[in-house]
């Protein structure tokens, strides 16, 4: 049934391709670590203003907690690394350099093929 509307979304291509799984799954924990890290500071801080006993618990709970985040996000980059080594990216070439360089290679194949080779000349 045809109602001669649009609809109400299209579906477009990604700007870039989706992540891989283990390294969305190193982003996300890594974004839930540094949140936490960071509640954990601003209470830190604002038991320190109140003159709360818990300032100090919190702060080495802080100091403990980026410790964790810097580890959190370096897995992230590892991760990565790890993955587009052993599968791989598919690169197009976008470089007008590269083009350059492929016809100038394509040219020097097709010089080589039109050489004649040392037993043609003696054969002559």
């Amino acid at each position: 049934m045809d109602t001669g509307r649009e609809p109400l979304w299209q579906e477009e291509p990604a700007a870039r391709p989706r992540l891989a799984d283990p390294v969305r799954t190193a982003a996300v924990r890594a974004v839930i670590i540094v949140a936490i890290t960071l509640i954990g500071a601003m209470v830190a801080f604002l038991c320190t203003l109140a003159g709360s006993w818990l300032a100090f618990p919190a702060v080495l709970g802080t100091v403990a907690g980026t410790v964790v985040a810097t580890w959190a996000v370096l897995d992230v980059w590892v991760t990565r690394q790890v993955w587009v080594q052993r599968h791989g990216v598919q690169s197009q070439p976008s470089s007008t350099a590269r083009e350059l360089r492929r016809e100038r290679r394509q040219e020097r194949r097709r010089q080589r093929r039109e050489r004649p080779t040392p037993a043609d000349r003696a054969a002559a």
